[in-house]
């Protein structure tokens, strides 16, 4: 397969996860702790919340011209930054480049979301003690964060293998 085309096709389905399940969340729930689905009792709940912030809420209250600066105009230049990144560098390997078309992705998703909704639709919650647990978050961030775990992996993978060949 082509590689460009192996990045648009990753990178349209880390999208159209996201925004199908978003669908599915907007037309099946109701909004807020009243309409919370226990999936494993409290420790995985589905609670549909609207995020005008970015991760966790942050940047929520900040003036909307910050707002759009920072939560729209920033995200969408390095995005296609980072497109272009990719790319242009033929040398990266393979976890690397997946890694960074679920950032891409998850990325354009929530941009899209803030761009048509002016809010992201976030609905996943998972507790692990009273302590441990995750803010409320969508497949968007899923991605980003399992897009920026593979670069971590791929990063101390190839120093490994850099340093056992020299």
């Amino acid at each position: 397969m082509n590689r460009n085309v192996f990045i648009t096709l990753l990178i349209v389905f880390n999208i159209a996860i996201d925004q199908i399940t978003k669908v599915i969340v907007r037309n099946n729930m109701i909004q807020g702790a009243r309409g919370q689905i226990d999936v494993i009792k409290d420790y995985f709940q589905l609670i549909w919340v609207e995020n005008k912030g970015a991760f966790l809420g942050m940047g929520s209250d900040i003036n909307p011209t910050l707002r759009l600066i920072f939560l729209l105009i920033l995200p969408t230049i390095v995005l296609l930054y980072v497109i272009y990144y990719i790319i242009k560098t033929k040398e990266l390997d393979r976890l690397s480049l997946i890694a960074f078309c679920c950032i891409i992705g998850g990325g354009i998703a929530n941009v899209f979301d803030r761009i048509v909704f002016g809010e992201v639709t976030d609905f996943f919650f998972i507790k692990i003690t009273e302590t441990i647990k995750t803010g409320i978050f969508n497949v968007a961030d899923l991605s980003v964060t399992i897009g920026m775990i593979m670069l971590l992996f791929s990063g101390i993978f190839n120093n490994k293998n850099e340093k056992s060949i020299s």
